[in-house]
């Protein structure tokens, strides 16, 4: 059985997705969890592009131990030393250089002739083996590059010795017949190619991803790239749960499988999409809410006679479980210890009894307690910036003839309690612009967006905000059964993240390239 090497780019290329802006601290959970799935190279950010993305490339390589750590660099000896400065401390570094090669590009971005590309290329390649062990080159936009001009920019790169060479769809604009025929066209044509390893880099724009990056694989591809959950640039990138899943289901086609740990692709997926702020769809392949979901009476009754009638892989397989009920309000610590181990956490004495005390006042709310309600609460506050501010009580008063006003009372990390009051077009707007008054912070909410979490008229709702200051962004979630209360909690966990981000970029000694 053939191995695909897997080649994630969330914290990179998934980070380019409108609206999403991880910080430090988060692209480093992400990455932990990354190297729990199994992933062979994770790329960690464009070092170049600022010194707050060189910072995090940085702490990503000096905390991840098992997966080769990749920073994107054009092909520009600056890019270049800032990839090197960013990938100090890694225990297995890589640097992926990429350069246009289409004639759209060539002639419209570049201004360059085909030789003048070739020889950057060249060059950039020379000039990042001279500092790191690995290159990975890319034919930016390869998908509609000449494929004698391909093969050229492939033997190049095998000639200078990088190790990978990537050829992607830049744009998603190639069907799976046309994809798969440029990786063919490169292994009949290259001389020497078994010395590199060929890469799949697809884009989702007429939502072929998936499919071109199989096409590459049965035409001889050695390795995926992509993104958890399928995000990036415009419509995303291929997803690699589906690669992957894909792999597993149909062994006997593809004769090819991937490393990854398959039961942490439900956990890996959530971080995400928690993180990101991005959503999962409920139809998405592999994690969507809906895919073990069966509402047909046929199918429901095919699942009960054989399971496989109507599932081609188990829940069980990416690390989701059946049962949706679980705890409820005369459950005890023990009880409520023995299920978050199930689900993979082990609390520190003081972080359970806080997590339990939430537990016990969502349970006084709800008949019944899912393993979504848990998580969803324990990440929460999991999620957490350090308190500059808590929020203690939320009082609206709301009419449709009258003004909506809202009292808040916040309490400081000196202990202090501020009380105010205050109106607004709306009772959302009223909380903000009392929270706002509280904390003397001057702030823009970029983003607001609202999701039920668990089902039933009792489910918990997730507030997901984004407030910006100064050009710093900063996400904000917050979880209850009262929207109106969730909401306050996504805005009081944004301005303490967006203090803390302030206090480190004023603490921090700015990059010098």
């Amino acid at each position: 059985m053939r191995k695909i090497y897997v080649f994630d780019t969330t914290l990179r290329d998934g980070e380019q997705s409108p609206g999403v802006n991880l910080n430090t601290r988060e692209k480093v959970e992400i990455a932990h969890q990354l190297e729990k799935l199994g992933i062979d190279r994770m790329e960690a950010g464009f070092p170049a592009a600022s010194p707050g993305d060189l910072a995090a490339v940085n702490a990503v390589a000096k905390a991840v131990k098992n997966s080769t750590v990749i920073g994107l660099s054009r092909a520009r000896e600056q890019d270049i030393d800032a990839v090197r400065e960013a990938l100090k401390g890694a225990q297995d570094p890589c640097i992926h250089i990429f350069l246009a090669t289409s004639p759209i590009h060539r002639q419209h971005k570049l201004r360059m002739e085909k030789t003048q590309v070739l020889e950057t290329a060249r060059a950039a390649i020379r000039y990042g083996l001279k500092y790191l062990p690995k290159v990975e080159f890319s034919l930016e936009d390869a998908g509609r590059t000449e494929l004698d001009f391909v093969v050229e920019m492939v033997t190049m790169a095998v000639q200078e010795g990088a190790s990978v060479v990537n050829i992607p769809d830049t744009v998603g604009y190639l069907t799976p017949y046309e994809y798969g025929n440029i990786f063919k066209h490169i292994k009949q044509n290259v001389v020497d190619v078994e010395k590199i390893q060929l890469s799949a880099h697809c884009h989702n724009d007429l939502g072929m991803a998936t499919a071109n990056t199989l096409a590459a694989i049965l035409n001889g591809a050695d390795q995926i790239e992509g993104t958890i959950n399928g995000i990036g640039e415009r419509a995303g990138n291929t997803a690699i749960e589906e690669i992957a899943m894909a792999l597993e289901t149909r062994q006997e086609f593809f004769q090819a499988k991937t490393s990854l740990q398959l039961s942490e692709i439900a956990r890996t997926s959530r971080l995400v999409s928690r993180l990101t702020g991005m959503v999962v769809p409920g139809n998405k392949a592999i994690v969507g809410a809906n895919a073990f979901a069966h509402e047909s009476g046929i199918h429901q009754d095919g699942m009960l006679k054989e399971k496989t009638t109507y599932e081609i892989m188990t829940p069980e397989s990416i690390g989701l479980k059946e049962s949706k009920l679980v705890l409820g309000k005369h459950s005890g610590r023990h009880a409520f210890r023995e299920r978050l181990v199930e689900l993979g956490y082990e609390l520190s004495e003081e972080d359970l009894n806080r997590a339990f005390g939430q537990f016990k006042d969502l349970a006084d709310k709800k008949k019944e307690v899912s393993d979504d309600d848990i998580l969803a609460l324990l990440e929460e506050k999991l999620a957490d910036a350090p308190e500059v501010f808590r929020l203690e009580t939320i009082f609206v008063t709301y009419g449709n003839k009258a003004t909506p006003s809202a009292q808040v009372r916040l309490v400081n990390d000196e202990g202090q309690v501020i009380e105010t009051e205050a109106e607004g077009n709306g009772s959302v707007d009223a909380i903000y612009n009392a929270i706002d008054q509280a904390s003397s912070e001057s702030v823009v909410l970029s983003d607001y967006s609202i999701k039920s979490v668990t089902h039933g008229k009792d489910a918990l709702g997730e507030v997901h905000v984004v407030l910006t200051q100064n050009g710093i962004s900063v996400q904000g979630r917050g979880v209850s059964t009262d929207i109106l209360e969730a909401s306050a909690r996504a805005y009081v966990d944004a301005l303490n993240g967006l203090i803390d981000k302030r206090k480190n970029y004023s603490n921090r000694v700015d990059y010098k390239s």
